[in-house]
């Protein structure tokens, strides 16, 4: 095996060591690593998607990690603060935080993985005093300029004593969209108990494991996060460290994700109904339970032959075939779904991305004017959970004799005479 990758053989939350492979997933290159024209010679390396259960708390992992300074040193291309949508939602989260929480103009907030600064910022604008810790140097440097103090390390227990020192504990600890990226669960959680005041929070939203088998949001399964959480296991994974879980609401971003609050144990805050509710759901669920991963298993399982059928058909009756959105979730996609020979290109709204070439395969992206220009018969919708603003954007493509593919929750091509679903 790679020295890139590891294959661990605990549950990264109880450290138990019964685990049972539920979601078999090809092997891909790192997700958003596109290549430029000068690289288009150095191979990229597939590591293992392999979705593992732990039978003792429930917890859903990949086993095998891939080395941070691979997935996240270099010069990582995601950026919060390009997303109109996910900046409204941060808006909207942060003043919920505020708001029910009582958090005060004047304390510290700081934010793990924070990126570009965009969810600091409402705080921020609110009075309070900010920090992100991110170890992406290029997008450290970014909030730098846009006035968002960031430090471009990774989280540490030295770190956290170090940043208590020098400017008290926190009142808020944020970690969105990354409490799922860490090998380290257990010294993450105990770096940020570290970090919060004794009347701190800790507040973190992730990709809701029903969420994610219910709409099959393969978008959010790639090496950075190596956790799916449900809140059963976490619960359980609080209370081991010193803290308890208060609050839990399921919202809609991302496809459908939670957002967690939880304080020192025996804090000042109440236990909100919200987390005996959750737990309930996912016990008359049966979340928890291999069987039920194993059902989702099949379902995708089906998708990929049938996805499989379809392009492969197309592809041998001499059909040109694009692929739309340079997504994350696109890689997966291509390789799980056996594109990466089919697709002619792949277009996307970014600048970012055009004149890139995808991981692995190194199919071109090019700007999205290209599908009026080259004229692909099909386009495949790879940023599949954007398939109603593609489509409703582009009828133009449709009109001219083109067709759109997009496969969830059903395969559907979509042509100029199809009756509308969006």
């Amino acid at each position: 095996m790679s020295n890139n990758v590891k294959h661990r053989t605990t549950c990264r939350l109880c450290n138990h060591s019964a685990l049972e492979l539920v979601v078999p997933i090809a092997a891909t290159p790192v997700a958003d690593a596109f290549v430029t024209r000068e690289k288009l010679n150095e191979k990229q390396e597939c590591y293992p998607l392999d979705m593992y259960q732990c039978l003792s708390c429930g917890h859903v992992q990949l086993l095998d990690v891939v080395s941070p300074k691979v997935l996240f040193c270099s010069n990582y291309s995601y950026f919060s603060g390009n997303s109109p949508g996910l900046v409204k939602h941060f808006q909207e989260y942060a003043e919920g935080v505020i708001r029910k929480n009582g958090l005060d103009q004047g304390r510290l907030a700081i934010d793990i993985g924070s990126n570009d600064g965009t969810f600091l910022k409402f705080f921020k604008n609110f009075g309070m005093k900010v920090l992100g810790i991110d170890p992406a140097e290029n997008i450290a440097r970014h909030a730098n300029a846009a006035g968002i103090e960031t430090l471009p390390e990774f989280l540490t227990k030295d770190l956290a004593a170090k940043i208590c020192g020098e400017r008290g504990g926190a009142q808020m600890v944020s970690a969105n969209n990354v409490f799922a990226h860490t090998d380290d669960m257990a010294g993450m959680l105990e770096s940020i108990r570290e970090l919060l005041a004794p009347d701190g929070i800790f507040v973190f939203e992730v990709s809701y494991l029903a969420d994610v088998m219910d709409k099959m949001l393969l978008g959010s399964i790639f090496h950075e996060h190596v956790c799916y959480h449900s809140v059963t296991p976490l619960q359980k994974f609080m209370q081991a460290h010193g803290m308890e879980l208060i609050d839990v609401e399921r919202v809609s971003i991302q496809g459908g994700s939670l957002i967690c609050t939880a304080q020192k144990a025996g804090g000042k805050r109440a236990v909100s109904p919200s987390v005996g509710d959750m737990l309930s759901y996912e016990k008359q669920r049966n979340l928890c339970s291999p069987v039920t991963l194993k059902a989702f298993s099949r379902e995708l399982e089906s998708m990929r032959s049938e996805i499989s059928g379809v392009l492969h058909k197309l592809h041998q009756q001499g059909k040109t075939i694009a692929g739309f959105g340079a997504a994350r979730g696109g890689t997966l996609l291509i390789y799980h779904f056996n594109m990466g020979e089919i697709l002619k290109f792949i277009v996307d709204d970014s600048p970012d991305k055009q004149n890139l070439y995808s991981p692995g395969y190194h199919i071109p992206v090019l700007p999205t004017k290209a599908l009026y220009e080259q004229k692909p018969d099909y386009a495949f919708l790879l940023a599949w959970v954007h398939t109603k603003p593609i489509i409703r954007s582009n009828q133009a493509y449709l009109e001219q004799g083109g067709q759109f593919i997009t496969c969830f929750p059903q395969v559907v091509i979509v042509n100029k005479d199809t009756t509308p679903f969006w």
